[in-house]
């Protein structure tokens, strides 16, 4: 049995560079669970830095400055964010609060509607057991809705994160495009020169990851806004609330559309009825659904790597179980990132390709590191 583990251990962990990889992960999985509350911020601004990129890039490519190009990004930032500050998230409030003001009396006509099946299937549900269920949900409803129409002082820690998002995370992103090239340097000193096998699984996630950031961050603004126009034509309440549930629900493949059907359903249920502008509402909601995943989803993720739908709905729930929100985000790249290391690992065909590789990038490194002392 210890010569089989021994085998097994040389064969898989007999490099330095497995085990630095290892260790990289754990370490980062350890960080994950017991630091994500606290570096939320960072990882805030590492995603936004990953979005202005593309905008950097293209205004050095016109003849920008890289300071001037850094410079006009995260102004466009700061303006976005004073956007949705002060003109999105104070109407998303005011409908929020108003639907759960509204709530108990859309709960007592979802009671006297249910009331009717004891008379239908007296055998499966009794008048008892609804008028029960009801009381409950009343009640918690009653407690959330007079909490939001509460908000006072106890609630100033909430504002407190948001300013401190809305002040550090501008700062984090300005420094992490203007010293981008500097960081990256510095991770990768404390690394091993040789790294055939790390090099692989970088270049494979670098562009994977921010495509994938910058192609999700669209879809939910296309969804969103597109929602919302037809949410507002309809004449639905809560459109704008309804419009930015639908654009998040983007977030979770397959399940986050299923979920969001519920409110949108329930909300033109109680406000129309079973008439035709409910049916026109759900019939405009699967269209959206339809254009997203089949139109939207190829276009923005041409070269999105093949998972499974059993892999990606494994990975939201475990990632977001650790991770929280930024778990259910980075969901898929991070099963990308598993799929990349399980391709990447050493095995003896990989070892003279590696080595080439390497080679041919320390060569491409020197050169580019003479051209710049040159310049």
């Amino acid at each position: 049995m210890l010569t089989i583990v021994r085998n097994w251990v040389n064969r898989y962990f007999s490099q330095e560079e497995v085990v630095l990889l290892v260790l990289l992960l754990v370490g980062a999985l350890v960080v994950m669970a017991t630091l994500g509350e606290v570096l939320a911020p960072v990882m805030a601004a590492l995603i936004i830095a990953f979005l202005m990129q593309g905008m950097v890039e293209r205004l050095k490519a016109a003849g920008a400055p890289h300071w001037a190009a850094v410079t006009i990004a995260c102004m466009v930032l700061v303006s976005i964010i004073a956007a949705l500050c002060f003109i999105v998230l104070p109407i998303i409030w005011r409908q929020l609060v108003r639907l759960f003001a509204e709530l108990p009396n859309m709960v007592e006509q979802g009671q006297q509607l249910l009331l009717l099946l004891p008379e239908r299937f007296p055998t499966l549900v009794s008048a008892a057991q609804i008028q029960e269920i009801f009381s409950t949900l009343g009640s918690e409803l009653g407690t959330i809705g007079q909490t939001l129409l509460t908000f006072s002082l106890a609630n100033l820690p909430i504002l407190a994160g948001i300013l401190v998002y809305a002040v550090v995370v501008p700062i984090l992103v300005f420094f992490f495009l203007k010293d981008s090239d500097r960081l990256i340097n510095w991770c990768a000193s404390f690394l091993p020169s040789h790294r055939p096998m790390l090099r692989q699984i970088w270049y494979e996630m670098n562009d994977q990851v921010a495509n994938y950031v910058r192609g999700k961050v669209i879809e939910i603004g296309i969804v969103a806004v597109v929602s919302y126009i037809a949410f507002l034509f309809l004449g639905v309440n809560y459109a704008l609330l309804l419009a930015v549930a639908v654009g998040l629900s983007v977030l979770i493949p397959y399940i986050g559309a299923a979920v969001v059907t519920i409110p949108v359903a329930v909300i033109g249920l109680f406000q129309w009825g079973w008439s035709s502008e409910f049916l026109y509402l759900m019939l405009a909601y699967g269209v959206i659904q339809l254009l997203d995943g089949n139109v939207l989803v190829p276009l923005l993720f041409s070269e999105a790597v093949n998972l499974h739908p059993v892999a990606i709905i494994l990975a939201v729930l475990v990632f977001g179980g650790i991770w929280g929100f930024w778990g259910v985000f980075f969901a898929i790249p991070l099963a990308t990132l598993a799929k990349a290391i399980m391709n990447a690992w050493p095995t003896t065909e990989h070892q003279a390709e590696w080595q080439a590789r390497d080679e041919a990038q320390a060569e491409e490194d020197e050169s580019r590191e003479k051209a710049d002392t040159a310049e």
